[in-house]
């Protein structure tokens, strides 16, 4: 049985789970990020979800948010006061997100990049074509390649997918790749799907919201609308 391509399985996402709006930014005047359709972003909105991707590494969604509700509580969205800070100040503000040494060092050393080369104008660093960008943010400490196609994708909105670990393991357990990479499987989506920033965004959402609520570490097979197709249910089936 021919297996549901990649556009076929995102039209089944988008009934079974709606749009999911990402990446969330704060409005003006809020300090809690929200999830809205949004066609265009400010400056410091682009600014708030590269902060965003780099505090969201090796914690959830919810930890990271606690620690963006304090930066903008303190007025510290802002690249020229993240690069000015001390690290200790960083740290405590972003605490709830894990590794917060580690990652107020990183927020500092990106801010200090955005500052010295584009004004602390982030839309300046933004624009600039895909490749180029990815190659830049790629050679700054503390941005590795998840991190950097969140930037890409959200911020920048340049069709970058993420092939963060929701992708990757639905990769291997839907079709079937043996421990795919994280180059096969972005190639895969980007080659599978319209190449435009809003259906890779959407796409990506959805992988994680899918991994969420059925294909866990310790999947949840039975009750998953996709089992009819999926290689990992069928060889435990079969078992």
């Amino acid at each position: 049985m021919k297996k549901p391509s990649p556009q076929q399985i995102f039209k089944k996402f988008l009934k079974e789970f709606g749009e999911q709006n990402w990446w969330p930014v704060t409005d003006n005047g809020a300090i809690k990020p929200a999830y809205k359709k949004r066609k265009t972003l400010t400056e410091k909105q682009k600014l708030e979800i590269c902060i965003g991707a780099i505090l969201t590494q090796n914690t959830n969604w919810k930890n990271t948010e606690k620690a963006m509700v304090e930066l903008n509580k303190a007025g510290m969205t802002d690249a020229e006061k993240i690069a000015n800070a001390s690290g200790k100040t960083i740290a405590r503000l972003i605490k709830p997100s894990g590794y917060f040494n580690q990652k107020a060092r990183k927020l500092k050393i990106f801010c200090r990049h955005v500052e010295k080369n584009y004004g602390g104008k982030i839309g300046s660093l933004l624009e600039k074509p895909l490749d180029e960008l990815r190659a830049e943010l790629l050679s700054l400490h503390g941005i590795g390649p998840e991190t950097a196609d969140s930037i890409l994708l959200y911020a920048a909105q340049k069709p970058s997918f993420v092939a963060d670990a929701y992708a990757r393991r639905f990769v291997e357990r839907y079709y079937g790749k043996t421990n795919p990479g994280y180059v096969d499987v972005k190639v895969f989506f980007e080659s599978s799907l319209p190449r435009n920033a809003e259906t890779l965004g959407e796409m990506h959402a959805l992988l994680v919201e899918f991994a969420k609520q059925h294909c866990r570490k310790k999947p949840l097979c039975q009750k998953c609308f996709l089992n009819n197709n999926c290689k990992y249910f069928q060889n435990q089936k079969n078992k």
